[in-house]
């Protein structure tokens, strides 16, 4: 070999070196580059994860799952990786549109949906598409979002399609009266219709404690632990799906002395993330405790509380947040929830699903995410 042929062939080695170095060095917003191999992936604590993550594809988190027409659509946050620091805000959270996920049975196949929704695309909302959910009726599906508005102040927004994968029109403004953030809507037995919202810390719940925005309140809680803690939010919604018909009120969540569980109870008070879920006459209120990382749940017969707290069902996860759904399918309960398994980061999260059983009281069997 000639030396210019050495040298051109050196340079071109070098240069496909530089290339690769480049190409590993980069943020990816898709796991592929971040997933563990093997048939059995070991969590950070070394034990091995209870259930699979649903897709690689895509980072999804916060899963809203529900059935429509016979199939299993879950309405996920969309987690990408922004180069923000984490922080107790969630800033790093910086989700910016939603894609549905779809599947004809639990363990089959998922399918992956386009963009259903793009903040670009909410005339109203300037960044962080947060925890989703969904709803059907009279023909038309709704889809219902937090995002930060022009003033950094969370609202709760409404769109609308023809399609359980979307896409979704957004309504040009907020749904009057909202605030806060993790809206979930669940339609009981007789036709009507209810949002629970809110969360405390990054989810400014706790700046709406005198029924105005008050920023002075500061970014946790309202720091008063022997005092009620902060309770999740109920509404019934208007028979539009885009408004609400009344003023929203507290579901407020009672120790086995029927006394209100108090801020400083990190345990059992509610943090954000909150489900409502019917069984037979009862109503379960689940949600997170955010800081210590569990699922708990409360139950009462009506759909306004006050709610009897029951216990844990979900140890913590790998990550930070916990969040979660529960439905009916094939004859049983099934728990949507998620983790970190796929990137080990906090702001890049995986959902999963299990079954979820109860005894025979009623009380819900607690589930570890983690098998020896």
């Amino acid at each position: 070999m000639s030396k210019p042929v050495m040298i051109r062939t050196s340079l071109c080695l070098l240069g496909m070196m530089t290339a690769l170095t480049a190409c590993s060095s980069e943020k990816s917003d898709t796991p592929a580059n971040s997933a563990q191999n093997g048939s059995e992936p070991k969590a950070e604590n070394g034990k091995r994860f209870l259930s699979k993550p649903l897709v690689s594809e895509i980072y999804t988190a916060d899963p809203s799952a529900h059935v429509f027409n016979g199939k299993i659509y879950v309405y996920p946050s969309h987690d990408v990786d922004a180069g923000i620091p984490d922080d107790d805000l969630g800033n790093q959270y910086a989700m910016h549109d939603y894609r549905v996920l779809e599947m004809d049975s639990i363990g089959g196949p998922v399918k992956v949906g386009s963009p259903a929704l793009d903040v670009k695309d909410v005339p109203w909302a300037s960044k962080q598409m947060w925890a989703p959910d969904a709803a059907f009726k009279n023909g038309t599906y709704f889809l219902y979002f937090p995002a930060k508005d022009k003033q950094g102040i969370f609202r709760i927004g409404v769109a609308t399609g023809k399609d359980p994968m979307g896409p979704f029109k957004a309504e040009p403004d907020p749904i009057p009266g909202s605030y806060s953030m993790d809206p979930t809507v669940f339609t009981d037995t007789d036709g009507n219709s209810y949002m629970y919202f809110g969360g405390i810390w990054g989810g400014q719940l706790q700046n709406w404690a005198a029924g105005k925005y008050d920023a002075s309140i500061g970014v946790t809680d309202l720091k008063a632990d022997d005092k009620p803690a902060l309770s999740a939010k109920v509404v019934k919604l208007a028979p539009d799906m885009k408004h609400f018909a009344e003023k929203p009120r507290d579901a407020v969540i009672l120790d086995e002395k029927g006394k209100p569980l108090l801020g400083g109870d990190h345990d059992r008070r509610f943090f954000e993330g909150s489900w409502m879920y019917k069984r037979g006459g009862t109503y379960y209120l689940s949600y997170s405790t955010g800081d210590t990382h569990f699922l708990a749940y409360a139950t009462s017969k009506t759909p306004y509380g006050p709610f009897t707290y029951r216990g844990q069902f979900l140890k913590p996860v790998q990550g930070w947040t916990t969040h979660h759904s529960i439905v009916d399918w094939g004859g049983k309960t099934w728990l949507f929830y998620h983790d970190t398994q796929l990137s080990g980061k906090n702001h890049l999260r995986n959902v999963k699903v299990t079954e979820l059983r109860f005894n025979t009281d009623g009380t819900i069997v607690p589930i570890d995410p983690f098998v020896d």
